[in-house]
C-alpha cells in the first residue's frame, strides 16, 4: 500500500494539472460560458486592457470534450513518465511557462485583429510531450489513429513539420503557431533548465 501511494505522489503535478484543467473546461462548456469569454486569449484585448493573466487562463480551457479529452489523454501518459524523471517542480514549471511561451506567438501576431481569439493547452501539452521526446528520443510512439510505433525523434520531426506547414497555409481555426512555440520551448526548458538531461540522453542512446 505504501508503494501505491508514492507512485501516485511521485506524479502529483500531472494528476492537479489534468484534474484542475478537466474542472474549469467542464464548468465553462457546460456551466457558465462567460468563463469561457472572459478567459480565453484575445491579443487584441490583451494589449489595450492588460488582461495578461489570459496568457495562463486560456490554457485551462477548451472549445469542446474532444479539444479537452485528446490534450487531457497525451499529457496525462506523457506527463506522468516525465514527472517520473524530472520531478514535480520541473514538470508544473515546464507546463505553466509552456503556456506562456505558446501564447507569445498569438500575441505578436493578431494583436491588431478583434475578432481573434484562441484557447486551449496544447501549447503546454505541446511542452510536455517535447520534453519526454527530448529525453527519451527512440521511445517508440503510437498514434491514436495509426497504430503503427513510430521512434519519438521522428514523430518530433514529422509534427514540426506538419505544424509548420499549416501555419503557412492558414488553414482551419487550428493554432498551429502555438503549437511549433510550445514544441520548441519543451526543448530548450529540458535543455536549459534541467541539469543533466543531455548526459541522460547521452546514457540513454549507448
Amino acid at each position: 500500500m505504501g508503494n501505491i501511494n508514492l507512485s501516485w505522489t511521485i506524479v502529483m503535478a500531472t494528476l492537479s494539472l489534468v484534474l484542475v484543467t478537466t474542472l474549469v473546461s467542464v464548468i465553462a462548456l457546460q456551466v457558465r460560458p462567460s468563463v469561457l469569454e472572459k478567459g480565453m486569449l484575445r491579443p487584441y484585448r490583451v494589449r489595450r486592457k492588460g488582461t495578461w493573466y489570459e496568457l495562463v487562463t486560456s490554457g485551462f480551457l477548451h472549445a469542446s470534450f474532444g479539444h479537452l479529452f485528446l490534450n487531457m489523454f497525451v499529457l496525462f501518459f506523457f506527463g506522468m513518465e516525465l514527472e517520473h524523471a524530472v520531478g514535480s517542480v520541473h514538470l508544473f514549471l515546464l507546463y505553466v511557462t509552456g503556456l506562456l511561451a505558446s501564447s507569445i506567438p498569438s500575441i505578436l501576431k493578431f494583436s491588431n485583429d478583434p475578432g481573434y481569439a484562441t484557447l486551449g493547452a496544447s501549447g503546454a501539452v505541446g511542452s510536455v510531450l517535447f520534453g519526454f521526446i527530448f529525453l527519451f528520443p527512440t521511445e517508440n510512439l503510437y498514434l491514436m489513429l495509426l497504430p503503427i510505433p513510430i521512434p519519438a525523434w521522428l514523430f518530433a520531426i514529422l509534427y514540426l513539420l506538419y505544424s509548420m506547414y499549416e501555419s503557412r497555409s492558414r488553414r482551419g481555426k487550428v493554432n498551429h503557431e502555438a503549437h511549433i512555440a510550445g514544441a520548441v520551448w519543451g526543448l530548450f526548458y529540458m535543455i536549459l533548465f534541467v541539469p543533466g538531461s543531455l548526459t541522460l540522453i547521452r546514457s540513454l542512446l549507448e
